[in-house]
Formats: C-alpha cells, structure tokens, sequence
C-alpha cells in the first residue's frame, strides 16, 4: 500500500507536471485592454519546453522508492530484537516489545515500560537465537531502559543513531518491531509534528506531574508490541525509539497516531544508564496550571507576554523558592475553572527565551546540570527581574 502511495505522488506530479502546458487568462470586468502601438512589432510569447514524464519512468521512479525501503529493511532489521519479559512464574504479555542493539558490547535500547518490573528479560534475535539480557539502568520519566547481552560481537549488528534536532516535519520514516508478536514487521509514513509532550510515569508506574517532552509524533503504524523499537530516517538511522500510540481508550490499535522518544533523548538517557544506572534531571521546584497556555491566560489576565512559563506555585524549600521566585498570590476564575494567578512569569533561561512549560523541561534536560546555577529571566509586575537560581536533581 506505502509503494501505490508514492506511485499516486509521482502520477500527480507528472499530471501537473503535463497541465502546464494550457492555461487560461481571467480578465477583470471594466479593466482596460492594453492598445497596440502603431508600427510596434506582436511580442511573441513562447513556451517553456515541459518534461514529459513516461509511464515507464514513473516505474522506474516507483521501483526506486520500494528499492530504497527494502534496502532499508535488509540493512537494519538484523539489529531490532523482540523483549519477552517473566514476572515471578509466568511470561507477561504487557512486558513483550522491541529494542534494538546500539553497539557490540551487546547493550541494547528498549522502553521502559517493556521491562518494568520483570525478573526475567529474554532477547530474540533476528536470526532466532535467544540470550538473556541483564537490565543496566531504566529511566521512567523518559521511558526508556538500556539492557546487555553477553554474546559474540559478529552477532550484534548495531544500528547508528541520527540527529533529532535535524527532523522535519513531512520527511518519510520507518518503524520496525513486533506489533502483535509479528516479528520483523515494518510500516512507513511520515514525521506528523515535533516538540510534542507525553505524560511520564514515576517509580514503578507511580503517577507524577512531570512530563516526557521533545517527542516525534508520526503516522507510521505503531501498535503494542512495536514499543522500543526504532523509529528511521531514509539513511537507516535511528531518529527515535517508538513509544506509544493515541487510542480512543477501548482500542489499543493503532489510530495514525503513533509518538516517538527523539534519539537525542536517547543519547542523554543512555550515557548516564551506562555510567550510572539512573538518569539526573534539573529541576526547579515550580508548577503551572496546566489548563491553559499562556497565550489565553494572558487574554483573560491582561498579561504583558503571551509566551513564557506562567508561575502558579514554588515547592517549598525548591530551588525556585530559596531563589525568591513567586507563585500565584490569588485566586481568578478563567473559563469556569479557578487558577493561580500574580505569580512570575519566566521568558528565558540563560538569556535563551522560554515559550512554554513543556518547552522549559526539554531545556533543563537537555542543557543544564544538576548543581548548576542558571540566570532565569522573569516578569514581575512591572518589572523584569535576572534571578540566578541553582538547580536540584528531580525529586525521585
């Protein structure tokens, strides 16, 4: 179906390609004709030559872009593996995912909801083969765990690892997994949007009011089972870690709405598992009404900005609060439902400006360190205040 796509794309571009060659002229009612000039030669208008594409180069150009995909597949399929888990006696269906092999020391990337709680994890190769696999650190919050095979080198094919920050919006991607324990399955679309935000689970499925940011959404099938699998670009390289899917609450299959983790998450995540067997983020101790952007908060509020990180509340005895940033001082009511309003309103870190909460979160993760002291920028009332702030590890 994904080949008759690009087909139908190529017979398009052909047709408007071949269309260009009769066009109309509209005249608007009362304008003037322009007059000829006596004795002035006709200007002559000539065509540009068009290109004609022939049914046998649509073939050709068709049979490309399956040729890409299946090469693609034979070059990266060798290093996604399938994760069976064991809890206590029995083999749990929720802990069955992919992952795929990074290098050959044998770690493997994988979510860490695939994992969580297993006592057992079995990897299967491509080839069949099966070796146990020793968990080396998970990270709820990004939802991702690394484990180790202790097998011969020429068995690990691993796969190279993109650059996040490079991905568009409408570029193809391939997604290879396990949907439904089809080993080996691989579905292709598109990069859907960027910077999106899941919820990210605490401890052991605990709930937490932090989120997981910098997510690629995409259309490319995604189903339980593909979770932890890669997510590539057209070089064959990892660009994401496939994660979840968006469904109507009673149908866990896939709706054309599929999230990924960005491999620069990855990167990060995996460095301190593989030093560490945990992950440090910079927190700052504040927290927001979730129910609105800043945008309508600032049309009901009179605010001066429609941008930055709106400050509803400090936790005690937080970085924000020793800082002598302020939460919300009163209550208001927007749209029926009663926030915190009066408190700071943060537009940029280090001089670097903030848009968003979610945006505010990728950014401590991604370019601060725990311990690290930062110059946050915030409105107060009238003023524009330079507070330097020091930055905790994320309560656990």
């Amino acid at each position: 179906m994904k080949a008759m796509k690009w087909l139908s794309v190529l017979l398009i571009v052909a047709a408007l390609a071949a269309g260009c060659r009769e066009f109309t002229v509209f005249e608007t009612p009362g304008a003037s004709r322009p007059q000829a000039v006596a004795g002035a030669p006709a200007a002559v208008v000539t065509a540009a030559p068009q290109r004609v594409v022939t049914p046998d180069q649509l073939t050709i150009l068709a049979d490309e872009v399956d040729l890409l995909l299946a090469n693609i597949y034979e070059r990266t399929n060798p290093a996604v593996v399938n994760i069976d888990v064991a809890g206590g006696s029995e083999l749990t269906e929720f802990g069955s995912g992919s992952g795929f092999i990074i290098d050959q020391d044998g770690y493997i990337v994988t979510n860490n909801h695939v994992i969580d709680g297993a006592d057992e994890i079995d990897v299967t190769f491509w080839d069949g083969s099966v070796a146990t696999a020793k968990l080396i650190g998970a990270d709820p919050y990004s939802d991702l765990a690394l484990i180790k095979v202790a097998v011969e080198s020429d068995r690990l094919l691993p796969l190279s690892l993109g650059d996040s920050d490079q991905v568009k919006v409408g570029q193809r991607v391939i997604a290879i997994g396990n949907p439904f324990g089809l080993v080996g399955t691989m579905t292709v679309g598109i990069v859907s949007g960027k910077g999106r935000t899941l919820p990210a689970d605490g401890p052991s499925g605990s709930s937490t009011s932090f989120s997981n940011p910098d997510i690629i959404q995409t259309d490319a099938a995604i189903n339980p089972g593909n979770s932890g699998g890669p997510l590539l670009n057209s070089a064959g390289e990892v660009i994401g870690v496939n994660s979840a899917i968006r469904t109507d609450g009673t149908n866990r299959a896939n709706s054309g709405v599929g999230f990924a983790i960005s491999v620069n998450t990855v990167k990060r995540v995996v460095q301190q598992l593989r030093e560490k067997g945990e992950v440090s983020y910079p927190y700052l101790g504040i927290s927001i009404d979730r129910y609105f952007t800043t945008g309508e908060l600032a049309a009901a509020l009179d605010l001066p900005v429609i941008k930055g990180v709106v400050i509803a509340s400090v936790v005690d005895g937080g970085p924000a609060e020793r800082a002598g940033l302020k939460g919300g001082d009163r209550q208001v009511t927007v749209r029926g439902l009663p926030i915190r309003a009066g408190g700071d309103i943060i537009i940029a870190i280090d001089g670097d400006a903030i848009n968003s909460f979610e945006e505010m979160i990728a950014y401590l993760a991604a370019r601060k360190q725990v311990g690290q002291t930062v110059t946050v920028t915030v409105i107060r009332g009238a003023e524009t205040l330079q507070v330097p702030v020091t930055l905790d590890d994320r309560p656990r």
